[in-house]
């Protein structure tokens, strides 16, 4: 038996995060390996469970791909773990369409507890019928507990657990109002700038659930027998290549179910544009997301990185760009301060933050009868060029069209676009794709 819940929230901006760093913290704190996980398509909040758990932290997503896949992930990353910490998205019942893709809908597929994290700044005992709602909205969704949060002390909390007592859910403590438990946000989520401030608000909140935070009652509404996970499929019947794959505080937004198809058909190396001379030898270069605004000065002057990348694929190597890696293999980008910083020039788009605006949503694309999902979320803007566009449409979880360009060469897939291709079988058809 081991233990594993599932941290949701009626709403955004409860406290999830920071609860749920404080959490894995405070567990490992006890001696026990924790697992972290996270819902959704973000990329953010798990670098920082990686950070605090030291294990990488796996997405659990329904949308981009399957009840399957995410049965496997979660079975497989439990092995070697004491505690599986599921981080939900958004609201707990928030998903793709209606509850569809939603924390709730991967509590039911995984079976997990959920443990409710509310803001209980501006309220007492009105939580009760928030409560009651939330727990028998959907009786396969099994709320076990609450932690209230930004509770101004035991008077307050007092109200808070009567309510929750007459609401039918479990009460396991509190988080006080602390001002330490502030971080900066910039761009999609929690800054990855600042890991002193980061780690102060995270030890924080460990010292603040240590104080009030019943984690024995916690590990009690937790178990949970994990079943063997089944041996994945290795798509080795691709000659093996070496993937260079970009890897320092400008690119690292890179789904870790990615990198273990990777592995599953050839080798995976790293390397760092910001501080390498050039590329490592291998057959693909992969540039993720990130924040390349945030060192654009110093990338657009590590002329003998630009030099190699430029090098490897006039010889014909392959590249494959999301997102902050598309706004690298641009010819320039454009900061908010009117600087404009020259980048690699594979495509000759141009980027910009100048007048920055969010663009987010699940995509999916139809390439050559395959279908690919994955996600968009940026604040800055490509300008129109003679960059060669594929003819692939890009469509939402609706299915409406939507403008999402991807850009193509012999050698080279750029876009917005941060792909999902957690399983073995989907990487190789889309490293064949690149290849052919």
């Amino acid at each position: 038996m081991k233990n594993s819940f599932l941290i949701a929230a009626p709403s955004s901006n409860s406290g999830k995060t920071i609860v749920t760093l404080g959490l894995i913290k405070a567990l490992k704190a006890n001696g026990l390996e924790v697992q972290p996980f996270k819902c959704g398509p973000d990329y953010i909040d798990p670098i920082h469970h990686a950070k605090i758990a030291g294990r990488a932290s796996y997405n659990l997503d329904l949308w981009m791909s399957d009840e399957d896949h995410v049965r496997d992930v979660f079975q497989s990353k439990m092995c070697n773990a004491d505690v599986g910490v599921v981080e939900g998205v958004m609201g707990l019942f928030d998903g793709a369409r209606r509850d569809k893709g939603s924390s709730a809908e991967i509590a039911q597929v995984l079976d997990l507890p959920v443990v409710l994290i509310v803001n209980a700044a501006a309220t007492a005992y009105s939580v009760a019928p928030l409560l009651y709602g939330v727990k028998n909205f959907n009786p396969k969704v099994k709320v076990q507990g609450v932690i209230f949060n930004k509770v101004s002390g035991d008077s307050h909390y007092q109200f808070l657990k009567e309510a929750a007592e007459d609401a039918g859910v479990t009460t396991l403590g509190y988080v006080r109002k602390d001002e330490r438990l502030t971080m900066e946000s910039r761009h999609l989520g929690l800054s990855l700038t600042d890991d002193a401030s980061i780690l102060n608000a995270v030890d924080a909140a460990c010292e603040l659930i240590q104080e009030n935070v019943d984690l024995d009652s916690l590990l009690r509404i937790s178990f949970k027998n994990i079943e063997p996970t089944k041996k994945s499929i290795s798509a080795s019947d691709l000659p093996r290549l070496r993937f260079g794959i970009a890897n320092d505080e400008a690119f690292n937004f890179m789904y870790p179910a990615n990198v273990d198809a990777l592995k599953q058909i050839g080798e995976v190396i790293y390397f760092s544009p910001l501080n390498d001379s050039k590329i490592p030898r291998c057959d693909v270069l992969w540039f993720p997301g990130g924040y390349p605004e945030l060192f654009a000065k110093q990338l657009s002057e590590n002329i003998s990185m630009i030099e190699s990348i430029r090098k490897f694929e006039k010889g014909g190597g392959k590249l494959i760009a999301e997102c902050g890696g598309m706004m690298y293999l641009g010819t320039s980008v454009e900061l908010q301060d009117d600087s404009t910083h020259q980048m690699i020039g594979i495509f000759d788009y141009k980027t910009s933050l100048k007048n920055m605006k969010l663009k987010l949503g699940y995509r999916s694309v139809y390439v050559d009868g395959e279908e690919y999902k994955g996600h968009e979320f940026h604040y800055s803007v490509v300008s129109e060029s003679s960059a060669k566009k594929a003819d692939i449409n890009a469509l939402s979880a609706r299915g409406t069209k939507v403008m999402m360009p991807i850009y193509r060469t012999a050698n080279a897939w750029s876009s917005y676009f941060h792909i999902y291709l957690g399983q073995p079988q989907k990487m190789k058809n889309f490293i064949e794709l690149i290849m052919s």
